[in-house]
């Protein structure tokens, strides 16, 4: 019921400034400016609640998905800058100038004020390049950590441009009601940013770890193995993720996701397997042991603890492996009697991981560039490799956790559902929203 919950609080939230400016009332207008100012409450109620959807929350993400609830974050970003667009473009042929003497609270006119304007003009003109940015992050060459930053501040400065535009040029907005409620919703938008950047750094302080040990596992792959200094550690349910930050500051933005490969059965320490794939993880091999690092999370719901289903298919992509190797190794620790199969895909065969984990699972090995003699499946997880991996009871009772590339999921996740299977039995978690 939580997802229900969720998006019942959200639309709520959304929809309040709306509500209230509607009960307050006012002289009547034309439709056209009713839906502009409409329109603009919307976009700006939208943009605050953004804050809150992209602040790591556990409340909010747990039980639905961090990569569910920033794709939501992402469209309906997207939506508040279409209602922001077309906002101003709706007042055209309102009546222009200065205070009506028949309309002194400016109730029926649209003010031409500029020093009431201009801040709405300026969040006019910042929002389509703050959404802009953010989509094409992967495509532009500056780090995460660079955009981070800006997409932060730049957000925070939109909200408080929004917030004097709403309060002194919105015919709504004055109201000593939505007054309060807009200065509410601002300090809450804000106040998740402190959060994030204020409260979370300092908690880490006190929960700091170390460096154990750095294991190379394959030409471009490596064991990442951390222990808890002063405190008991982490606790968290196998499959799961945190943020991990090795050699910083708790302040700096220098953290990066990582799913988790060790089992909480295992003990205290936490494991990670990590590939090269640029800026930090290139740097892995030299992160020297004692090394002071530290974790925000955990997040993820790939965890199949507590799940009756009678077995559990296991289907990783390349470095996908990583939580779900910490799947396998608490189910082996604790003696899960569960039956349980992995398909495990990769280009080539140096890539593969971990074997010697894997030793008495029961793996399907893909490869797509197989070598000469190579006696396991060859090309993509595709439906054919999965009908000959498992059984039509099977596909409608087992769990299915899934973890790689976006392509993979996707072919995975449609051939799944033509298959029976329930997309409640469909475990998967992306780090690509788009």
């Amino acid at each position: 019921m939580k997802p229900f919950f969720l998006i019942g609080f959200y639309a709520i939230s959304v929809t309040l400034p709306l509500i209230l400016s509607w009960a307050v009332g006012g002289a009547p207008r034309p439709f056209r400016q009713e839906l502009a100012s409409g329109l603009g409450i919307l976009a700006f109620s939208i943009i605050l609640t953004e804050f809150v959807l992209s602040g790591r929350f556990k409340s909010i993400s747990k039980g639905i998905g961090m990569d569910v609830t920033m794709r939501f974050h992402q469209m309906m970003a997207r939506t508040a800058l279409a209602f922001a667009l077309l906002h101003p473009f709706l007042y055209a042929g309102s009546p222009a100038g200065g205070v009506r003497p028949w309309d002194p609270m400016r109730r029926m006119t649209l003010t031409t004020d500029f020093s009431d304007l201009v801040t709405g003009i300026a969040a006019f003109l910042l929002l389509p390049s703050l959404v802009l940015l953010a989509i094409a992050r992967t495509q532009l060459d500056y780090k995460y950590e660079t955009w981070r930053l800006m997409h932060g501040l730049g957000a925070l400065v939109i909200a408080l441009l929004l917030f004097h535009h709403t309060i002194y040029a919105g015919r709504y907005g004055s109201q000593p009601e939505l007054v309060w409620l807009w200065g509410t919703m601002t300090a809450v938008a804000a106040g998740s940013l402190v959060y994030v950047y204020l409260i979370v750094p300092l908690r880490q302080r006190r929960l700091p770890w170390r460096v154990t040990s750095v294991v190379q596992m394959t030409p471009k792959q490596w064991e990442l193995t951390l222990s808890p200094q002063g405190h008991a550690g982490m606790t968290y349910e196998p499959g799961q993720f945190v943020w991990l930050n090795v050699g910083n500051s708790t302040f700096s933005l220098k953290e990066n996701p990582f799913s988790i490969s060790s089992a909480p059965a295992q003990g205290p320490d936490m494991s990670f397997l990590i590939k090269e794939l640029g800026d930090f993880t290139d740097t892995i091999g030299q992160i020297r042991p004692d090394t002071r690092a530290y974790l925000d999370g955990p997040y993820g719901n790939l965890s199949v603890s507590g799940r009756d289903e009678p077995g559990v298919a296991l289907i990783a992509g390349g470095v996908g492996i990583a939580p779900l190797l910490g799947i396998i190794r608490q189910m082996r620790a604790t003696g899960d009697p569960r039956q349980r199969k992995l398909i495990y895909a990769n280009r080539t065969e140096q890539q593969i991981a971990c074997q010697s984990d894997l030793n008495g699972e029961d793996v399907t090995y893909v490869l797509s560039e197989p070598p000469t003699g190579w006696a396991g499946e060859t090309g993509y997880v595709d439906a054919g490799v999965l009908d000959r991996a498992f059984s039509e009871d099977a596909f409608k009772n087992w769990v299915f956790v899934l973890c790689g590339p976006k392509a993979m999921l996707d072919s995975v996740e449609d051939a799944l559902i033509a298959r029976g299977t329930p997309s409640s039995r469909i475990l998967s978690e992306r780090f690509e929203y788009d």
